[in-house]
């Protein structure tokens, strides 16, 4: 079958702290009261987009990137909307080698771009300047975690590198676009004493948590973040890690983009226009997620903003 850009259906979630905005302003459909997250691009055993338009609408998305030769079960990207009506969870993710010893997966590194803040709205992200691994789980296992966490305030447009091993924490009214390896391994380090749906305090994971955590400088972030391409020019290239590389692209009129030998994703944040490839010519506007299939060379007309992602 002749390839073309697949727009994908989100899978949508409903944890505790979702929020409303993701159905009402971004269209996500579902029947829930809340979405605090739509996967925009998933390929895992129980999490898996549908196809939304051309010859394969209708179909699981592990079925198309079968046909080209993709591994279903190890598909390198996860991308998803989250919508933080209340705070999450202070977490971590392990690394490639602890995910693999451990508990058999891959390790999850992830980027978060901020869509929309609320006054005031901050960041978990690491641990406060002179705060050890030794300090940190002192703290978490004399119940004050709370005190040796980095808080930075955050305004939309802005991004944030989260490397596997950094404590971290999304907080209250904000929404963010989160590229990330394919991997759902999260470790509960603190949770402020919050009762899950049954009424329950949810689960925590806090030696597996201080197994992998460590800190890091903003110095050593940064040299992750662009590993793969220290010269990257940095006010488009979100982040080129040995995991990901992500773009903004800010399109005024139109945009031509090379093929690629790989699948790539693009993310519409804002604005409308079309995205031609493969001969193909298709509506995109805000929310929208387009799966474009290897070695097609593409273009974006009209006002819009994205995301393009790839491994």
């Amino acid at each position: 079958m002749k390839p073309y850009p697949l727009k994908l259906i989100p899978v949508a979630k409903s944890p505790i702290w979702g929020g409303t905005r993701l159905k009402t302003d971004w269209g996500v459909q579902t029947d829930a009261p809340t979405v605090g997250e739509a996967w925009a691009l998933t390929v895992r055993k129980n999490e898996q987009n549908t196809v939304a338009n051309g010859p394969w609408a209708g179909k699981p998305l592990g079925e198309v990137v079968g046909a080209f030769g993709e591994s279903a079960g190890n598909f390198p990207l996860l991308v998803k909307f989250i919508d933080a009506a209340d705070r999450l969870s202070v977490q971590v993710h392990p690394d490639d080698v602890y995910a693999a010893e451990v508990e058999h997966d891959r390790g999850k590194t992830e980027m978060w771009y901020v869509v929309e803040a609320s006054a005031g709205a901050e960041l978990v992200c690491g641990l406060r300047a002179g705060v050890t691994r030794e300090a940190f789980a002192a703290a978490v296992r004399a119940g004050e975690t709370e005190r040796v966490l980095n808080r930075v305030p955050v305004r939309a447009g802005e991004t944030y590198f989260i490397p596997a091993g950094l404590p971290h924490a999304i907080g209250k009214g904000i929404l963010i676009a989160e590229i990330q390896q394919n991997c759902d391994l999260t470790y509960r380090v603190y949770d402020y004493g919050r009762l899950g749906a049954d009424g329950k305090p949810r689960e925590l994971h806090v030696e597996k948590a201080l197994d992998v955590s460590r800190p890091f400088t903003e110095r050593e972030i940064d040299a992750i973040r662009y590993e793969a391409d220290p010269a990257a020019d940095r006010a488009t290239v979100l982040a080129a890690c040995s995991r990901f590389r992500v773009e903004r692209l800010s399109v005024a009129g139109k945009v031509e983009i090379p093929a690629w030998p790989r699948f790539r994703h693009l993310l519409c944040l804002s604005g409308e226009g079309t995205l031609s490839a493969c001969g193909t010519e298709n509506p995109v506007a805000r929310a929208d997620s387009y799966l474009l299939p290897p070695d097609a060379a593409i273009a974006l007309a009209g006002n819009l903003t994205v995301l393009l992602s790839r491994a």
